[in-house]
């Protein structure tokens, strides 16, 4: 197993001069804190977002070469708008975005929204855009998936109706992010394609996506933490740009190295078994498939080795 350096940091990213990326929820936290980094190493930048202004606004803060675009990832519509939208290359797609430990509420599609969100809009964008693709698809995953209490994906009951509680439905959207990218792999391997799929998370790093947290109490003790435990935005972004930008082989994951892989310099990290089950992770991608009514592109479409 490869480890990256233990003070790789961005200034390690290689010349990006000449490719173009997206990055969803690109307005704050880790999104813009992966977007300056890549423009500032030369990339064009996509900020794919749901509020334009606010995006706008981000962007005014960036050097180098980004634009905004809208999309709203629990909108079906929204996503299949900007991907029909596309054109030329994409080098590389950052799934980025996503809710957290919300009360319970739906998508625009009618989806449990952590689930509708985290997992099939990002499910839905990456395989509209494949055909783009010319390098690397990498999701932001989280140590969430591997909670107490071994989560799991309820495909009896996806969208937890009468069962729902705020931390289990993001554990099972987070497991879900693993599973999509180690069918994806195995998907773009059988297909002889060069893309890549791998899977990154920022251990625990202070980012406001924990100010809206269903439960008050849960809500408070998260602040705490992220005023005494947590890294901030530019270093829990680190595990995405090292797999965004690093020699590694398809399905890898990275996260910090350091205790409980809550902070420190990206390195490989493990899955729990639940996400490295290849018969659940191809029972998630035909489900996914069925409630977006999207699906994995034509081999002939895709760019191969």
């Amino acid at each position: 197993m490869t480890t990256a350096p233990s003070k790789w940091n961005v200034t390690d990213i290689p010349d990006q001069t000449g490719r173009t990326a997206v990055v969803t929820g690109a307005n704050s936290g880790l999104g813009i804190a992966t977007v300056t980094a890549l423009a500032a190493a030369g990339a064009h930048v996509v900020l794919a977002v749901r509020d334009p202004k606010r995006g706008e606004a981000a962007a005014a803060g960036v050097r180098g070469s980004v634009e905004v675009r809208r999309l709203d990832l629990a909108d079906l519509a929204s996503v299949r708008e900007f991907a029909a939208d596309w054109q030329g290359d994409l080098d590389l797609l950052v799934n980025n975005a996503g809710v957290m430990n919300i009360p319970e509420s739906r998508t625009k599609d009618g989806f449990e929204t952590q689930f509708g969100t985290n997992h099939l809009g990002h499910f839905a964008l990456t395989n509209l855009l494949l055909p783009h693709v010319t390098d690397r698809v990498v999701t932001v995953a989280s140590g969430a998936h591997k909670m107490p209490g071994s989560p799991y994906i309820n495909f009896d009951n996806l969208d937890l109706t009468g069962e729902y509680a705020p931390m289990k439905a993001y554990s099972q959207s987070k497991l879900a992010n693993l599973l999509f990218i180690l069918e994806l792999q195995r998907r773009l391997a059988e297909s002889g394609s060069s893309v890549r799929a791998l899977a990154a998370h920022p251990g625990w790093a202070a980012t406001n996506l924990q100010s809206h947290d269903g439960s008050a109490l849960r809500g408070f003790l998260m602040q705490l933490g992220n005023r005494f435990v947590a890294q901030d935005n530019k270093a829990g972004a680190l595990p995405t740009l090292y797999a965004a930008t690093q020699d590694l082989p398809g399905a890898s994951y990275v996260g910090p190295d350091g205790l409980g892989e809550m902070r420190g310099a990206p390195t490989l990290v493990g899955r729990s078994p639940a996400a490295s089950d290849p018969a659940t992770a191809r029972r998630l991608w035909t489900a996914s498939e069925e409630l977006t009514g999207v699906a994995f592109p034509q081999p002939a479409a895709i760019a191969t080795a």
